[in-house]
């Protein structure tokens, strides 16, 4: 018999709708009838794709015994991360407050019955000393809550009354400190003592892609021409795309690997990931011409659109497991791909299968992930692939989350119109998807997070949401010339103003939950970094110093960490440097725009706006005077680097 969460749209809780739990979603009955019954709250955070999340789907939530013990003392609330980072953030605050570190997925918290967290972790297994990090089990650990909230134990509650003051204090940064362009030498130091020689990345394992510090990397060789910037980051990209975090059969990044090599990833795939990285990939490939950085941010592109999208609308996530099992739909056997080869008249199959890593033993749990170990991907796996495709094809696909997201779908639009400037097809993809999002997600005057697609969203637009959109409506404004972009983003950005900043701070979510917003760059771009961005590529294009203004009180107020620690603010730090060194528009009309994108979008200073005008030629312009002008496009980078 189905619960609650069955008539709710988010694909997580469809997925914990036939639990034995009780579940409630997030609602205000949930809440009273708590303290009604003066019954503790278990709040269980998760996303569809989250491997341990359906591990303790598994062993805890499917346990008729962890279910009965809930179902006594408790009023379990199931939450979905993606579909409401405003209550995820919250939580994550407190575990980090509870426990000294990061949290995750699944989060797991324990209320009082008047909603005041006292208890925090992420998977706890059903019994206790099986590896347990908060070290007892969940049931001895609900018998103990239950008990503990029914006696009114005095000490559990004068806990959460005093977490629940940290929680509620302002904290407030240090000094201001003045905006240097040398900030970014103390994030290369920092940078370089993360750096992981061997295989590349800022980590051991399990590692991140850390594309904001790769891409920050990238600027800082443009502008300062640092040899040690440039070796990083091309090293880490070549690493990461020799297969296994990469896919290298269908395309598109995993989320994370699991070893230093980037070989065995935990395999589900999200829509911010390879978003970020196919804008990385093409932006490396526009400043080293290296056809195989082109050839990856293609292939994540034609990934998502291929198998991860629907009317011009991006899936937020695909899962890693199938089958029962994590990576079945991605492994080979040395003998299913031997003896497709041989039907299809290979010779020389030994080989072929060397070059791939596939061997009779694996390379992961007795199955092999499809990699080039030296990195370069042989011209014959152009066949091969559809072949190990055809091998896929008769296998369960991983579990798709059709959720539409507004903050990761602009992280995708804004990397096809980057793209586009080098094949137009992608210009195209990104115009439709764009259209297709603003009539989904901006209804009424009301711009909304998420909906399930071809459902009516609910859950109205957090600063994320205003942030990545309004980057995305600039880079299409940049691409196409259409000025409707331009004033839609103009548009997104004055609201985000007035409904989340104050005095250079900015709030993630008002309301229910009024959560600060991150200004460091943690799964992916701090949503105030990219606000920084897009204001000051609004107030270069209009011409309007107030958004200018707006962004450099926001770095004010971060300045004395941004010193310290730029590591952690890699895409604030460019937008700092951006504001000192320069904002560069090229001014031209809207054909010599299209007809010469790739050269423009090749030019090496990496902040450019383009702007349509009149002119025949391109015209050099800053924010207070035009330079020079010129009619030939070869030219342009020359006078770029002179205006200085």
């Amino acid at each position: 018999m189905s619960n609650r969460l069955e008539i709710e749209d988010s694909p997580y809780l469809q997925q914990h709708k036939e639990n034995p739990v009780d579940w409630w979603p997030w609602c205000d009955e949930a809440f009273a009838k708590a303290q009604a019954e003066n019954k503790a709250i278990f709040i269980s955070i998760g996303y569809s794709s989250c491997h341990w999340c359906h591990v303790m789907e598994e062993t805890v939530f499917e346990n008729q015994e962890c279910a009965d013990i809930l179902n006594a003392g408790f009023i379990s609330i199931k939450v979905d991360r993606e579909e409401r980072p405003d209550i995820d953030k919250h939580f994550q605050e407190v575990h980090q407050l509870l426990n000294r570190r990061s949290g995750g997925w699944p989060t797991s918290i324990f209320c009082t019955p008047q909603n005041k967290p006292f208890f925090a972790g992420t998977y706890i297994p059903p019994e206790s000393n099986a590896g347990s990090i908060e070290g007892m089990g969940f049931k001895e650990l609900t018998r103990l809550i239950a008990t503990k909230v029914e006696e009114m134990d005095p000490k559990l509650f004068e806990n959460a009354d005093e977490i629940e003051g940290f929680l509620n204090s302002v904290e407030h940064p240090k000094e201001a400190t003045v905006l240097k362009e040398e900030f970014y030498k103390n994030f290369m130091i920092q940078a370089k003592n993360n750096y992981e020689t061997k295989d590349g990345g800022f980590s051991v394992a399990p590692k991140f892609p850390h594309t904001s510090t790769l891409n920050t990397l990238l600027t800082i060789d443009r502008l300062y021409d640092e040899k040690s910037a440039k070796a990083m980051l091309r090293d880490t990209l070549n690493a990461m795309k020799k297969g296994g975090m990469y896919d290298l059969v269908d395309g598109g990044f995993c989320r994370y690997s699991t070893d230093n090599m980037w070989l065995v990833p935990h395999f589900e795939k999200m829509l911010y990931d390879n978003a970020l990285l196919c804008e990385l990939y093409t932006k490396a490939y526009l400043t080293y011409k290296d056809e195989t950085y082109l050839q990856t941010a293609k292939e994540i592109a034609d990934f998502w659109y291929n198998f991860m999208s629907e009317d011009n609308l991006f899936y937020s996530a695909s899962d890693a497991d199938s089958e029962g099992a994590e990576g079945t739909y991605f492994v080979y056997t040395y003998e299913e791909v031997f003896n497709i080869l041989k039907e299809n008249g290979y010779k020389n199959i030994e080989s072929i299968l060397e070059a791939m890593s596939i061997t009779h033993d694996g390379n992961f749990e007795g199955k092999s992930i499809v990699r080039f170990e030296d990195g370069i991907v042989a011209e014959w796996f152009k066949e091969v692939k559809p072949v190990l495709q055809k091998l896929r094809q008769a296998r369960e696909y991983p579990f798709i989350d059709k959720k539409v997201q507004t903050s990761w779908s602009s992280m995708m639009i804004n990397a096809l119109f980057t793209l586009g400037a080098i094949d137009s097809k992608y210009n195209e993809r990104a115009i439709n998807s764009l259209d297709s999002l603003l009539k989904t997600m901006f209804l009424d005057g009301t711009l909304y997070h998420t909906t399930l697609i071809h459902k009516t969203p609910k859950v109205e637009a957090f600063l994320e949401d205003y942030a990545f959109l309004s980057q995305a409506l600039i880079n299409a404004y940049k691409h196409t010339g259409d000025e409707l972009y331009l004033i839609n983003a103009q548009r997104f950005i004055n609201k985000a103003l007035e409904e989340f900043y104050d005095k250079g701070q900015w709030n993630f979510s008002v309301g229910e939950f009024t959560t600060k917003a991150e200004t460091s760059d943690n799964t992916y771009t701090s949503s105030i970094s990219i606000m920084i961005d897009a204001l000051i590529s609004l107030g270069t294009l209009l011409e309007d110093e107030k958004y200018t203004h707006f962004a450099f009180k926001t770095m004010e107020y971060n300045s004395y960490e941004l010193g310290r620690k730029p590591i952690y603010f890699p895409h604030m730090l460019t937008q700092a440097i951006r504001y000192l060194k320069g904002e560069r528009i090229i001014k031209s009309n809207i054909d010599n725009l299209k007809n010469n994108s790739f050269e423009l979008a090749s030019l090496n200073y990496p902040y450019v706006s383009l702007k349509a005008s009149e002119d025949e030629g391109f015209m050099i312009c800053g924010d207070k005077s035009c330079f020079a002008n010129t009619s030939d496009i070869n030219e342009v980078n020359n006078l770029l680097t002179n205006s200085f």
